[in-house]
């Protein structure tokens, strides 16, 4: 590898230059097969050699792509995360998707999300549910976080994203608003439906207090234990289960 291949590969570990070269990093065997197996623009390929000669079916998939022939301590050098994989790519970053919620769906919004697993791991449970479409607002973790694209698991190919305001997204919404909060009823009796948008906050601030007053249904996940809240991941998945599948 170059040294300005090497650079650039560095540089979309961070935010500031994944926004100024609207691209991001894919990292690992099942990951990158799965993005090279998709419709999404590849700008480059960076692998050790076994790698690149297992895969070429693949990789000619996409003539674009810059490929790079890489030894073990470049990939080390490029890396976001804790231990260096056997290829990165860069991917282009594909247009966000407006919110236009239809009756018969489902979607959830995002209010405050800033732990790039828990992020990563929600996109993936709403592919599981398979939800219409997640949105965001402005102040949770950036979708293409190194640590969001790993722990999504290629599910970040599947679900559309979104970003707006809670003012914007409750401006647009005339899709029933189901929002987790503590006193709200239990989830199990909440009437069967057929499409809506959930709610999910921040761990430790829970939803805006915006969000509360104009849900139509607040919910609660019912607990016998002394933990004061559930992981906002694994709530989303019970929120999601129990709606989705009524």
């Amino acid at each position: 590898m170059t040294k300005a291949q090497i650079k650039f590969l560095q540089s979309l570990g961070r935010q500031k230059y994944r926004k100024e070269h609207n691209a991001y990093l894919v990292e690992g065997d099942k990951n990158a097969v799965e993005w090279l197996d998709s419709s999404q623009q590849i700008l480059g390929i960076a692998a050790t050699g076994p790698w690149l000669d297992a895969h070429i079916s693949l990789i000619q998939r996409h003539p674009g792509a810059e490929i790079m022939r890489a030894e073990d301590f470049e990939l080390e050098k490029v890396t976001s995360l804790q231990h260096a994989q056997e290829v990165v790519i860069a991917v282009k970053q594909p247009a966000a998707v407006p919110y236009t919620g239809q009756k018969e769906g489902w979607y959830l919004y995002l209010d405050k999300i800033q732990d790039p697993g828990n992020m990563g791991t929600i996109i993936r449970i709403a592919d599981w549910f398979g939800l219409s479409q997640v949105i965001c607002s402005p102040d949770c973790v950036e979708w293409y976080n190194p640590k969001v694209v790993q722990a999504s698991m290629g599910s970040l190919l599947r679900i559309p994203l979104a970003e707006m305001s809670p003012e914007a997204f409750l401006a647009t919404n005339t899709l029933p608003l189901y929002a987790t909060a503590l006193d709200g009823i239990d989830i199990r009796q909440t009437a069967p439906a057929t499409g809506g948008v959930i709610a999910m906050g921040n761990e430790s601030k829970g939803l805006s207090s915006l969000l509360l007053e104009a849900a139509s249904h607040r919910v609660l996940i019912p607990g016998k234990g002394g933990a004061e809240s559930l992981n906002v991941a694994v709530a989303t998945g019970i929120v999601c289960a129990t709606l989705t599948l009524s």
